[in-house]
C-alpha cells in the first residue's frame, strides 16, 4: 500500500502536539533494526525504500516525527520505518558492508549532524531520495515526507 497525501494527512491529524502532551518515546519508539541490509530487503520486497529516523533520546522534534508520521504509517503498514539513535555507541548493528557498528557510528558514516534527520535508503545502502533534517516548518512536514517517499519509490 503506497503512502498518499490524503493517508499521510489522516495520519498526521493532529501533527502540530507541543511537547507537554507527547507520549514518553518508550510508548512510540520505532524498532531498531539489528541488521540495515535485512531492513531493506523487508522493505524492497514490499516496494519500499527503507526509512529510517535518525534520533535523539530526549529530542522533542525527533518524537514529534516519529509519533505523527512514522509510527502511524509503520502500524498501518504503509512504511518500513525504523529508527537509529545517534548516541547508542554500544548495541551492535550490522551495516551494508556486513560489518558490525553501532547506531552512532553508522549516523556518522551518514555524515547525519542533525536530528531528526530520515534518510530514505536503497537495497544496497545508497541514499534514493533527499535527506529530511529537521522539521522548520510542521505544518509542511506531511508534504515534504510524501515528496521523498514518491521519489525514493520512483528509484526502486
Amino acid at each position: 500500500m503506497k503512502l498518499s497525501r490524503r493517508k499521510l494527512l489522516k495520519f498526521a491529524t493532529g501533527s502540530l502536539v507541543w511537547p507537554a502532551t507527547i507520549l514518553h518515546a518508550k510508548d512510540t519508539a520505532l524498532p531498531v533494526p539489528k541488521s540495515l541490509p535485512q531492513a531493506a530487503f523487508a522493505a524492497h520486497t514490499k516496494g519500499e525504500p527503507l526509512v529510517v529516523l535518525i534520533s535523539l533520546p530526549g529530542c522533542v522534534y525527533c518524537e514529534l516525527v516519529r509519533r505523527n508520521y512514522l509510527l502511524p504509517a509503520r502500524l498501518n503498514e504503509v512504511l518500513q520505518a525504523w529508527q537509529l539513535d545517534v548516541s547508542n555507541k554500544t548495541s551492535p548493528l550490522f551495516g551494508f558492508d556486513g560489518l558490525k557498528t553501532t547506531a552512532a557510528a553508522q549516523a556518522q558514516a551518514w555524515k547525519v549532524a542533525f536530528t531528526p534527520t530520515v534518510l530514505f535508503i536503497g537495497n544496497q545502502g545508497q541514499e534514493i531520495a533527499e535527506r529530511l533534517t529537521g522539521i522548520a516548518v510542521p505544518d509542511f512536514y506531511g508534504a515534504y515526507l510524501e515528496q521523498r517517499l514518491a521519489t525514493a519509490r520512483k528509484a526502486i
